[in-house]
């Protein structure tokens, strides 16, 4: 059984993020927008850290690493924090293209979502996926995501426009 972990994102990570960043960029080009050129520099992913830090020290969003037996394997976010009235943010996760199809998708965002119940006290949270993802579907919902919706052709991609699901779930009522 792997040692799974789930850190809050540091200046400390800023070498291993790097070549996790790297390593998985075409990989993770396949489903998301590319980030700037300039993202991909060592400076790019220090600033980047710089400003998550940045979020999570005024609660507007966090940041997390999964790592397996101490290596960087998945990044866990939690952005668009709203509190008042809300107490909900939007779950995104990416897993390295070598740490696919083990379960560390499901586990990280089961560590997420412990988190963002527990410790930051949200109630809600949202995420999306493609439909062409039945694994991030799948994802989802084995952690208690349910389906409240269907955008359709808001989500471009190159030249390409496609679906998206909507989700969400819900803390426990205490």
């Amino acid at each position: 059984m792997p040692n799974l972990t789930l850190t809050p994102l540091a200046l400390g990570d800023l070498d291993d993020l790097h070549d996790f960043e790297q390593r998985n960029r075409a990989f993770f080009e396949t489903w998301i927008n590319a980030r700037p050129e300039d993202y991909y520099s060592l400076d790019g992913v220090a600033r980047a850290i710089d400003a998550a830090c940045r979020d999570a020290e005024q609660d507007r969003g966090y940041q997390f690493l999964l790592r397996e037996d101490g290596v960087l394997a998945a990044r866990v976010n939690l952005s668009q924090v709203r509190r008042a009235h809300f107490h909900s943010a939007w779950l995104g996760y990416r897993v390295g293209e070598h740490h696919q199809g083990r379960g560390l998708a499901k586990a990280a965002v089961r560590l997420a979502m412990q988190q963002a119940f527990a410790e930051l006290a949200l109630w809600r949270l949202e995420a999306t996926s493609r439909i062409e993802n039945p694994a991030s579907i799948q994802v989802l919902t084995a952690n208690g995501f349910v389906q409240f919706g269907h955008a359709r052709r808001c989500f471009q991609l190159g030249q390409a426009w496609f679906d998206l699901l909507h989700f969400e779930a819900h803390a426990e009522p205490r």
